[in-house]
């Protein structure tokens, strides 16, 4: 989710939806110590006890391969009182790969038990302590392993991206390894993976056997997911998703999003950032797919303005200090 789900999105999707906790992009840690400005730029949500405006707690994810310096960093990070600390062994990006980062770490269980546990001795216990994995890295010969490995180094909670690094986001997510993984360690296993819509969240959670369910990319694609999946929960829905209604909630968070991504991000880059999502939202929206085929072809932020405008969306915007 690097580069797409940032302190913006997160606002603006925490509003839609409630959720029990979200995690921040990756910290890379790589022999220094990142000073707090570095982790309030990257969770901004630090400087408001950690929680977006709709009061959801963000942990703040760290990144690296060095047990002593991701230690130093964690106990860095804790004078800023994060609601929690989440390691990142799930990125499958060849950049963060080259630089022994993320998902390749796979293949050497015994250094994810020293991160662990190093990073264990720094964070004091109370505080939320979780990882992301994947299966592997080419194949799941050591996935459990691995878990295992993490459990025992003093994760308290354990996110699973059911596919391997070679796989990326290519479909299916091989929800099945969840339950496996989830029968050999003795902490709470979350799944994640190709939950797109209410049907895949009650496969994966079928297949996999574990309750809970992390959202990426379904959550983008759809705002209104998690709050459906709330209120269906142990009940198949027999009425169709009002897209209509849900589009008309969405108009003046789209607003917010454009406002809050022009205070962020530099005028030439702003207009990608909108297109990026609404990409992602064309999958379940035919108001988005016009939209972004408005709006595609646009590279400064005024020919975004005009588009948006047209649409209703700016009309709709929420005030920035809501």
């Amino acid at each position: 989710m690097e580069g797409l789900l940032d302190a913006v999105l997160r606002d603006v999707l925490t509003r839609a939806c409630a959720y029990d906790w979200a995690v921040s992009e990756f910290a890379r840690v790589s022999g220094t110590l990142l000073p707090h400005r570095f982790y309030t730029r990257l969770c901004p949500e630090l400087r408001s006890g950690g929680r977006t405006a709709a009061d959801v707690p963000v942990r703040v994810q760290l990144l690296g391969s060095d047990p002593a310096c991701l230690a130093d960093n964690a106990a860095r990070l804790v004078e800023l009182a994060p609601p929690g600390i989440d390691l990142n062994f799930g990125c499958p990006a060849p950049t963060v790969n080259r630089h022994r980062g993320g998902a390749v770490l796979l293949d050497e269980p015994e250094l994810l038990y020293r991160i662990a546990a190093a990073v264990r001795a720094a964070v004091p216990i109370g505080l939320p302590f979780t990882a992301k994995m994947r299966l592997g890295v080419a194949d799941t010969y050591r996935a459990v392993e691995c878990a295992q490995a993490l459990a025992a180094g003093g994760v308290e909670g354990l996110v699973v991206h059911a596919r391997t690094k070679l796989d990326g986001y290519r479909p299916p997510a091989h929800w099945p390894w969840i339950g496996r993984i989830a029968e050999a360690v003795r902490i709470p296993v979350t799944a994640n993976g190709e939950v797109w819509s209410e049907a895949d969240w009650r496969r994966c959670r079928a297949e996999s056997g574990v309750a809970d369910v992390m959202l990426g990319r379904g959550a983008v694609a759809d705002p209104f997911l998690a709050r459906r999946l709330r209120e269906h929960e142990g009940a198949v829905p027999d009425v169709a998703i009002d897209r209509d209604a849900e589009w008309a909630e969405l108009r003046p968070l789209l607003a917010l999003f454009w406002h809050r991504v022009q205070e962020r991000v530099k005028p030439q880059h702003s207009p990608g950032r909108i297109k990026q999502w609404l990409n992602l939202l064309r999958r379940n929206f035919p108001q988005a797919e016009q939209l972004f085929q408005n709006v595609r072809a646009a590279r400064r932020p005024p020919e975004v303005d005009v588009a948006l405008r047209r649409h209703g969306i700016l009309s709709a915007a929420v005030p920035l200090a809501a």
